[in-house]
């Protein structure tokens, strides 16, 4: 199978980008694993596929799989690149799209500075929604691993996240404690795992390590997960700044709707037979 492709990144967070509208694509999670893999086929984060909308109010379809070949609800990063895509492959002449996800409709839209605002939705609290077993949807919730016991924020930005804070993101154990935080038992679908320094009331840092991938150089949903907890706990105020490995992202929440302002590129198109 030879296989037409674009190769993208949302402030370092990577992406595989294929059109399913102009292609007809079927991939199983071995060739969607060797896609992602950096050393025997493409590289990257998450593979996006644009298809045809199923919503008949949708102007296309996002699908999302992780580097482990596993299909995901959202991707704030790849929602960025997504637009620039269908705008560069001149699928839509469209500023502003609908987009239907695993986790419902998502409206993406072009800036005139190149930037791409996404709103992202309602953050969700309810634990049993995430899901996060025993979770009482408080600002902060005790979650205890190896004898130690962490402060997380529990939020899904249409996918779960575990934010805590801590006092150096640069120093925080994310190799060792994210993937135990990960799979935690509390967390029956997995978790991402997120460590936010707050820098200032309108600042913080973060590093994510996020489900089937591994730490990434960003996260879209990670940023506004931990955004709205850093609002939630009285430490920010919105907009927030938060800055990652791969880059900046400006998140806006008013209580509601969170907004998720970043860079999306384009890297360089290819072919690979599979």
């Amino acid at each position: 199978m030879l296989l037409k492709f674009t190769k993208m990144h949302g402030a370092g967070n990577d992406f595989v980008v294929l059109d399913a509208i102009r292609q007809h694509i079927s991939l199983s999670s071995d060739q969607l694993r060797l896609l992602a893999d950096r050393h025997f086929g493409v590289g990257c984060d998450q593979i996006l596929m644009v298809e045809k909308a199923h919503d008949s109010s949708a102007d296309f379809r996002y699908r999302i799989f992780n580097a482990d070949g596993g299909e995901v609800e959202q991707c704030g990063n790849g929602a960025r690149c997504f637009v620039r895509f269908v705008h560069d492959q001149k699928l839509t002449g469209k500023a502003e799209i609908v987009v239907e996800t695993l986790n419902g409709l998502i409206r993406p839209r072009l800036e005139e500075d190149g930037r791409v605002t996404v709103n992202m939705g309602k953050p969700v609290f309810d634990a049993a929604r995430l899901p996060f077993t025993d979770g009482a949807g408080e600002i902060s919730e005790p979650l205890d691993i190896d004898g130690h016991r962490l402060m997380i924020s529990a939020i899904s930005m249409g996918n779960p996240h575990a934010v805590q804070v801590v006092e150096d993101v640069e120093a925080a154990d994310v190799a060792t404690m994210g993937p135990l935080i990960e799979q935690h038992p509390r967390f029956p679908k997995r978790v991402n795992a997120g460590f936010m320094q707050v820098m200032d009331r309108q600042h913080v840092r973060l590093r994510v390590y996020e489900r089937g991938s591994g730490e990434t150089l960003s996260c879209g949903t990670g940023a506004c997960a931990a955004a709205v907890a850093g609002i939630r706990r009285g430490l920010l105020d919105s907009p927030v700044t938060v800055a990652t490995h791969g880059g900046t992202l400006n998140i806006a929440w008013d209580g509601e709707y969170v907004l998720m302002t970043g860079p999306a590129v384009s890297v360089f198109s290819g072919e690979i037979n599979l």
